[in-house]
């Protein structure tokens, strides 16, 4: 291993904007370490694909966010692998609809536990190692965070608990510790959803398009790696529609 390799976390990184991170910082010279949950398969593919391209580069772990004792247990075996951990990204999350009338407490604890208490208990059993490598967190918010879902009030409710949580932990760990956050836009349809809806729905961004994965890991690399005096901030990448 590379004395001067740094290492980055990602939670939920096995998939989707996810994967797209994980290969984004290891192209920046990052070892990565890529948390699942159930998606074994991919991460493994994943982890196998990059280390073809750097060996002793890329590694997988396996954790149930909702519980803290593997939150912990994760971040040791993390900090395990090279005596630290450079940059934390709470990506994993939960996101469907949950109409009030019809939500239930299973959902309350699940998208609340992915979306929120997640990032705060992996945050804090992260930020010891952090602060010893003058590290960052950036969290994945969401532009809802501000301009609530219809529908999606749990998982609304939990952006915008995010979006607090970025601010509190930028005020708390400072100076040690720099703690942003990206919030996207309209990058991938869930995979449940046809692109039917597609053209309705760009015409209301203003640059009339979709994102891609690439767009937010771009953006998160550049918070880790290039913003050395931002903190406390979340950036929109959504082509434009949080201005309507």
């Amino acid at each position: 291993m590379s004395e001067s390799q740094k290492i980055a976390l990602i939670t939920g990184g096995a998939r989707r904007i996810g994967a797209e991170i994980a290969k984004t910082f290891h192209k920046a010279g990052y070892g990565v370490v890529i948390h699942y949950r159930h998606s074994k398969g991919d991460a493994a593919d994943l982890v196998e694909l990059l280390n073809n391209h750097r060996a002793n580069s890329a590694w997988h772990v396996q954790a149930d966010l909702q519980s803290v004792t593997e939150i912990q247990l994760m971040v040791e075996e993390v900090v395990s692998i090279d005596g630290g951990l450079d940059v934390l990204v709470n990506n994993a999350s939960s996101f469907y609809p949950t109409p009030m009338m019809s939500a239930s407490e299973s959902e309350w604890n699940d998208l609340m536990g992915s979306n929120l208490k997640a990032p705060f208990f992996v945050s804090q059993a992260a930020v010891s190692s952090l602060k010893k490598r003058q590290g960052c967190i950036v969290n994945i918010v969401d532009i809802y965070a501000n301009n609530s879902l219809s529908e999606y009030p749990i998982y609304s409710t939990a952006k915008s608990g995010l979006k607090a949580l970025t601010a509190s932990l930028a005020k708390e760990l400072a100076p040690n510790v720099r703690v942003n956050g990206v919030s996207p836009g309209v990058i991938l349809w869930p995979e449940n959803q046809k692109d039917i809806v597609d053209e309705a729905v760009l015409k209301k961004i203003p640059l009339e398009r979709k994102g891609s994965p690439k767009d937010i890991a771009e953006t998160v690399l550049f918070l880790a790696d290039k913003a050395r005096y931002i903190t406390g901030q979340i950036i929109s990448v959504d082509g434009g529609k949080s201005l309507l």
